[in-house]
């Protein structure tokens, strides 16, 4: 593309645009869900905190004998940090999220009954747990309407256009503008996998991308 023909594309997308955006990512990854592997909301929510600076992936190699041996924050609550590390060891930042997860076990059993809170505020006010894992859980578990701005999500929705820009938080605020919210969760969902298949961090796959044709990074680079 000629410098003038990038000064000429377009900022961001229009409405009708973003609206046809979203028809075809439903159409291309609806029903899609979370690659974690959980039986309960506490469980999603030890899985999702895991997943922080690791991948759903090796999350899912160890999550089956944590949940096995210790299905409940009742029974995760009674380990000691150092078991509890040889458990998650391989994923990043372990020790961390140890301490962290036994803590937000401690207080689920204690205050919670071993449930989850059900409001954003209560689940950050956990030890570990920050508003892009708050969303997560609150999404799949309790079916709140809510956005969870991840590394898949801050690049395609600023790569195609539903969002313009440079931080996960006006990134989550602008897409819920621009998304109707019956589809924040599910919209969610939709651009991980667009993320994970094709609109990949390095070479993306832009002639296999189904939205190439509304997508600005693709008419500003192409």
């Amino acid at each position: 593309m000629t410098a003038e023909a990038k000064k000429r594309a377009p900022k961001k997308l229009s409405k009708r645009e973003i609206n046809e955006v979203l028809r075809i990512l439903e159409e291309e990854h609806g029903g899609s869900k979370t690659a974690l592997n959980y039986q309960s909301p506490f469980q999603l929510l030890v899985a999702t905190m895991l997943a922080a600076q690791s991948t759903d992936k090796r999350v899912n190699m160890i999550t089956p004998k944590l949940f096995q041996d210790y299905p409940d924050a009742a029974s995760m609550s009674r380990l000691s940090e150092e078991e509890l590390q040889e458990y998650i060891k391989t994923v990043g930042l372990y020790k961390a999220k140890a301490k962290h997860i036994l803590q937000t076990s401690k207080i689920l059993a204690a205050q919670y009954d071993g449930d989850i809170p059900a409001t954003r505020e209560a689940l950050m006010q956990l030890p570990g747990v920050g508003r892009k894992t708050a969303n997560v859980v609150l999404s799949i578990a309790k079916r709140v309407p809510a956005i969870a701005v991840d590394t898949h999500v801050f690049r395609v929705s600023n790569r195609i256009g539903l969002a313009r820009a440079d931080n996960v938080l006006e990134t989550e605020k602008q897409l819920m503008q621009n998304i109707p919210r019956e589809k924040w969760s599910n919209a969610h969902h939709w651009l991980i996998w667009h993320g994970r298949k094709i609109c990949r961090a390095r070479n993306p796959l832009c002639d296999q991308c189904p939205v190439a044709h509304l997508c600005l990074y693709r008419r500003q680079n192409g």
